[in-house]
């Protein structure tokens, strides 16, 4: 049996990151069986369901590289075919029309409440020869008797009795078909297997398998993955920050940390950490999957983003930087290139995000000096030693970062001071701040004219503070 999985995402909001697990998952057990993994938008819901929530999916599944093997489905485009199931249902006798009022099913709903009772319709039109009216609704006859039990594997065994079943709505008085009913239709004829998808979805499966039945079409297997909590123990939601998959991209994460987090958010094996895609295929398996609820941990995220940071191609994460430094509207266009700045930055950052906000330096001068540094650094008895590695730098033949130690060391022999002596107003000078990658691969990366130009710079605000001093 070729394997053949989808990922169903509605089309009313971004791909957030529990939607983008369950379709990991779901690839994953296309691709280890060599078989098929295809894109089906569920947005029989019209009033929410919206063009720019399906790019958003079609642009977190790209980045993510979870690439579809068939063009997407779309229900809306497949309404005359629901149709034709929903006649060939009633014809067999194995649906029927509902004509109840929604006044009376509140009614009944609410006498059922009220006697302790679970909700559910009590069947008045199953069998009711005078039933009728102008509008209806259908129902699936739902078996009265017996139970449906299936195999979830993660879950292991799975049985719940059709007495606790109400006859579904497969089709409502507007001529539209509901979503459990194109799903059944849709896992059929799309040859689905397996069904990879969120525990919510548990009640959905038996209603779907009796359809599957009623229809004689094979029934596929079932995982049904737990939700993912946030830091604070709760279901994860806007408020604990970033949860759209592109929201992450946007953040500064890279997609190889974005879906190795994923994978190990539910699933593990052994002590491993670290998976590349390739592992990933080889070694994941749904049995492995926890029934537990995951917590999500942004501290391991941001550890997995920095592991992938200063292990993948620098140039394949330059490009990425790029876009980062685009988003700030910074023109690297006059600089070193983004993969020389993650050499060096890597180490010292989270996300390619603030790797940018604190390189920007290398682009454009600073618009002031980090105050709390200047104070510190920027004092007149840092004058000398400006002026002393100033010059010594000026007269290099060669900028190169084994040079560029070389005169910083030379200027502090020179004066008989330590080299935080000299190298801490240098720092301060060029980049604006305290804190920069090692002073030789920093002005390595900038122009001999820049790291002149900001000394003097440096200079005079000394300059300046002493005047006003006086």
């Amino acid at each position: 049996m070729s394997v053949v999985t989808r990922f169903a995402p509605s089309p009313t909001g971004y791909l957030h990151v529990g939607g983008a697990r369950t379709a990991l998952y779901s690839w994953l057990v296309a691709k280890a069986h060599g078989g098929k993994f295809v894109l089906r938008i569920e947005d029989t819901d019209r009033e929410r369901s919206t063009q720019a929530a399906i790019d958003a999916i079609f642009d977190g599944m790209q980045w993510l590289g979870l690439n579809w093997d068939e063009q997407p489905v779309y229900q809306t485009h497949r309404f005359p075919r629901y149709q034709q199931f929903v006649e060939q249902l009633l014809a067999e006798d194995k649906a029927y029309k509902c004509y109840c009022s929604t006044e009376r099913l509140e009614k009944m709903r609410e006498e059922q409440m009220a006697r302790g009772e679970k909700p559910r319709y009590d069947g008045h039109c199953r069998d009711n020869p005078d039933a009728g009216g102008d509008s209806y609704v259908v129902r699936f006859r739902n078996p009265e008797q017996g139970s449906v039990v299936f195999n979830d594997h993660i879950r292991g065994r799975i049985e719940f009795a059709n007495s606790e079943l109400d006859d579904l709505i497969i089709c409502r008085s507007d001529g539209t078909p509901t979503y459990n009913f194109c799903v059944v239709i849709d896992d059929w004829e799309m040859g689905i297997t397996h069904v990879v998808r969120g525990e919510d979805h548990i009640n959905n499966t038996p209603r779907q398998i009796n359809i599957l039945q009623a229809l004689a079409a094979p029934v596929p297997e079932y995982a049904h993955v737990s939700m993912i909590l946030g830091d604070d123990g709760k279901k994860l939601s806007k408020r604990h920050g970033a949860v759209s998959v592109t929201q992450y991209r946007d953040d500064g994460y890279l997609p190889q940390a974005v879906l190795n987090y994923l994978v190990r958010l539910g699933w593990s094996h052994g002590d491993q950490e670290v998976f590349s895609r390739e592992e990933m295929v080889r070694l994941f398996k749904l049995e492995d999957v926890n029934k537990a609820a995951s917590a999500f941990n942004t501290d391991k995220l941001n550890w997995l983003n920095q592991h992938y940071m200063k292990t993948l191609p620098a140039d394949e994460v330059g490009q990425a930087l790029q876009a980062q430094f685009d988003a700030l509207g910074v023109d690297t266009q006059q600089g070193p290139a983004c993969a020389d700045i993650v050499k060096i930055q890597a180490e010292r950052v989270k996300t390619l995000k603030e790797m940018a906000q604190l390189s920007q330096y290398f682009y454009q001068d600073y618009e002031q000096f980090d105050e709390t540094a200047a104070k510190k650094h920027l004092r007149p008895v840092a004058k000398a030693p400006l002026q002393t590695v100033a010059k010594r730098l000026a007269a290099l033949e060669e900028w190169q970062a084994d040079s560029i130690q070389q005169a910083i060391q030379a200027s502090a022999d020179e004066l008989d001071v330590g080299m935080g002596k000299v190298g801490m107003p240098l720092r301060v000078a060029v980049t604006g701040g305290g804190n920069s990658p090692s002073l030789d691969v920093t002005l390595a990366l900038l122009t001999p004219t820049q790291v002149q130009q900001r000394i003097e710079r440096a200079l005079a605000f000394i300059a300046e503070r002493e005047a006003a001093a006086q």
